[in-house]
């Protein structure tokens, strides 16, 4: 089967073709951040009117690059949330569209379903169960996955997710918006001892998490020590701190499943310090980390197009109607039938 996938969720415009059998054929990505900086976050309307104009330009590039004509399209998958209403609703209205005008079906994905199975795009992918550290700008959760659509909470934030945490500090060094790799390439030239910052629930006997008082700390020293010389060793600081909490988090997930796989999906896992700490903690417990390719870390259509694939294939069923939830939780999602041959992912 082929599959298109469209993502629209937030500021990112992402379009993909994956072949069931031959895997991910192309993909293009168009990033809105330039666009919003201006503004020093994401503007709805304006992130709306951006996807209208980018994603059929996109989704003719992918088509081109994967020599393939619409025709040869099986089946249509778009994020169906959650996101920012009027940004998904670009995305099911193309799908749709689309799908109506092909005669294929058109199959609404879950964006952090497409996050948690991102890492199965890999060359050497990680086997079920596994637990997942997903480390978005929006979410910060430990999921177990035990198969595609078999989702298991393990611990969530509280408050403030990690990108979050990330932009919110790097506005306080006065990095810009998004700020969150920009603190990551200043924190490198930082000593993380000079200051201390706290580790929120490090030792709270359960698997949740909480931010929003370690960017309080932040704010309390930037504003004592308001040098632009200190803005480097509170970065590192900072970084450390979120480091260790992600870190500890995830060994003691790895802990209560017995398992040894770990995947880091979102776009905080491409941090260079948080991946050299996880890496190492892990293999301590005898362990692997599995990372998607930095270029699937943010949002992509990718994921959603592998997703959508995977749901199809293991007895997933196309949508029913047009629609979209701009506040969907990942356990409500239902879980394939996977009542047919090959049907379970081993």
């Amino acid at each position: 089967m082929l599959i298109l996938g469209i993502e629209s969720s937030c500021d990112e415009t992402g379009i993909a073709l994956y072949d069931t059998e031959r895997g991910l054929l192309a993909h293009a990505l168009h990033s809105q951040i330039a666009m919003h900086a201006e503004y020093g976050g994401v503007v709805p309307e304006l992130a709306s009117r951006d996807h209208i104009r980018r994603a059929l330009p996109l989704i003719r590039q992918v088509l081109a690059r994967a020599g393939c004509e619409l025709a040869n399209i099986d089946a249509i998958a778009y994020t169906e949330g959650p996101g920012l209403a009027g940004a998904l609703l670009v995305g099911a209205g193309i799908a749709n569209a689309l799908g109506v005008a092909l005669g294929v079906p058109v199959l609404g994905v879950h964006h952090l379903e497409g996050h948690l199975l991102s890492a199965l795009i890999a060359d050497t992918p990680p086997q079920f169960p596994f637990v997942a550290l997903l480390v978005s700008g929006g979410h910060t959760q430990l999921m177990q996955v035990n198969n595609v659509g078999r989702y298991i909470t393990l611990g969530d934030t509280l408050d403030d997710a990690a990108g979050e945490a990330f932009d919110k500090t790097a506005q306080l060094l006065g990095l810009g918006y998004p700020g969150g790799a920009a603190l990551s390439v200043l924190a490198q030239t930082g000593d993380p001892q000079r200051f201390k910052l706290p580790r929120p629930m490090l030792h709270s006997g359960d698997l949740n998490f909480s931010f929003s008082g370690l960017k309080t700390a932040v704010l309390t020293l930037t504003q004592k020590h308001p040098n632009p010389a200190d803005r480097a060793d509170i970065a590192a600081a900072f970084q450390l701190a979120m480091a260790d909490v992600l870190t500890a988090k995830s060994l003691a997930a790895l802990k209560q499943t017995r398992s040894r796989r770990l995947v880091v999906a979102g776009g905080v896992g491409a941090n260079r310090q948080l991946r050299e700490a996880l890496n190492a903690g892990v293999s301590k417990l005898g362990g692997t980390v599995f990372f998607p390719r930095l270029e699937f870390c943010t949002d992509n259509g990718a994921m959603i197009a592998f997703a959508g694939a995977m749901r199809l294939v293991h007895g997933g069923r196309a949508a029913g109607a047009f629609t979209v939830r701009p506040r969907w939780d990942l356990q409500e999602i239902p879980a394939p039938s996977y009542n047919h041959p090959g049907s379970v992912i081993a």
